[in-house]
């Protein structure tokens, strides 16, 4: 399939596209105050700039899109059928860079969660998630 948009169009769509502060995250955030989680936001110092740290329980969460970040599990997760060696190039990085944060994470004593997009939707399993996750005592 063709884009119907020029490339000047399609780049000020793209321009916007946020990557902090998304609806996925605010919601995240939101259910993790309300449960009486106190945390910081985007820790620069720490690989990726995790969405949500914890930092006296030496956790972190990330709020990852299903398409940027290719989720196995979901159809947003493909490969978009026009320009496919950009979007295999710039999502497979993602991907790619993803891991190693992870891997720099764990070996610092990090634990992570990663909750995508779509598990966003039933409130009752995210909750259940986010307290067993945050309540489970640190390695």
């Amino acid at each position: 399939m063709v884009d119907t948009l020029t490339p000047e169009h399609r780049s000020e769509i793209m321009s916007r596209i946020r990557s902090t502060d998304t609806k996925p995250e605010m919601r995240v955030r939101r259910l993790a105050y309300a449960l009486g989680f106190r945390y910081r936001l985007h820790r620069k110092e720490l690989p990726g700039k995790p969405d949500l740290v914890f930092v006296g329980r030496k956790k972190v969460i990330f709020v990852h899109g299903c398409f940027w970040h290719m989720h196995a599990e979901c159809t947003a997760g493909r490969i978009p059928k026009s320009r496919t060696e950009f979007w295999e190039e710039k999502l497979n990085r993602n991907r790619q860079r993803d891991e190693e944060n992870r891997r720099a994470l764990v070996a610092s004593g990090w634990q992570i969660l990663v909750l995508w997009e779509c598990q966003l939707k039933d409130e009752k399993l995210l909750t259940a998630q986010i307290l067993r996750f945050l309540e489970t005592p640190s390695r």
